[in-house]
């Protein structure tokens, strides 16, 4: 089973579309997939037509009285379960620090989770908190979605540097550029830039079209009802460049 995290500190930048139509082309390609939703926000378990709602809230969780796998709904999708998102996640971080070694919960909360799962994608709310620790420690490749302007790349600095002062496990960083306009020359620059100059950014990017922000009226991942649109040949491009490294990494 491997663990991988849609992450940024800086919101707005598409970590649950990406989480979402990942898990989908995942789930569609023969992978036993599971998204859990982190955001008390709830958008990937919106996407996905299930209640935010878990039994008990996370405190529960992180408490030991309910197992993941008691909690986890199905999808409309074969192969693609959903862990929901609860709001009282919102108080995750005081939960966890009520706990031993808090920095290792939510990795002990999946790991019973591999006889049952290929493929495990956690989809986090923007901060840099005890939940970011949480799931540093837990994932094998933390994905980092990026908007093509200055700030957005001054925050995966700080994100890189949030990492490497960390201490215990720690996964691999692959960042990716996310709401690509090429008909911006400023945006047309970063693209071409930053996967030269930053060995951690991808090629592979997502354009900026309507056809993504649709996923929210049509609560469905973009592949499924778009099969054909640019935005799933860049979607499907990212996951077979994701996939290749999984499966080298064994």
């Amino acid at each position: 089973m491997k663990v991988l995290a849609t992450y940024n500190i800086k919101g707005g930048v598409g970590k649950t579309s990406t989480a979402v139509n990942l898990a989908y082309l995942a789930a569609r390609d023969g992978l036993r997939t599971l998204i859990w939703d982190l955001d008390p926000q709830g958008s990937a378990t919106y996407l996905c037509r299930i209640k935010p709602k878990v039994r008990g809230g996370g405190k529960a969780l992180v408490e030991g009285r309910r197992t993941l796998d008691a909690a986890i709904k199905g999808t409309d999708f074969d192969r693609l379960d959903l862990m929901p998102a609860d709001f009282s996640y919102r108080n995750l971080d005081l939960d966890l620090n009520s706990t031993k070694r808090p920095t290792q919960r939510l990795h002990r909360l999946v790991a019973p989770l591999e006889d049952d799962y290929d493929l495990v994608i956690l989809d986090c709310p923007p901060s840099a908190s005890l939940v970011s620790e949480n799931v540093v420690h837990t994932c094998d490749v933390l994905l980092v979605p990026l908007i093509p302007a200055m700030m957005s790349v001054h925050t995966f600095y700080q994100l890189v540097d949030f990492i490497d002062g960390m201490h215990g496990r720690k996964p691999e960083v692959m960042a990716f550029l996310s709401m690509v306009d090429r008909r911006k020359k400023s945006h047309r620059e970063f693209a071409e830039r930053l996967p030269l100059e930053h060995a951690s950014v991808m090629a592979e990017m997502i354009p900026n079209l309507s056809v993504i922000e649709q996923m929210a009226q049509r609560r469905a991942p973009v592949p499924e009802f778009a099969p054909h649109s640019a935005a799933t040949t860049a979607y499907e491009a990212l996951w077979a460049r994701l996939q290749s490294h999984l499966n080298d990494k064994g």
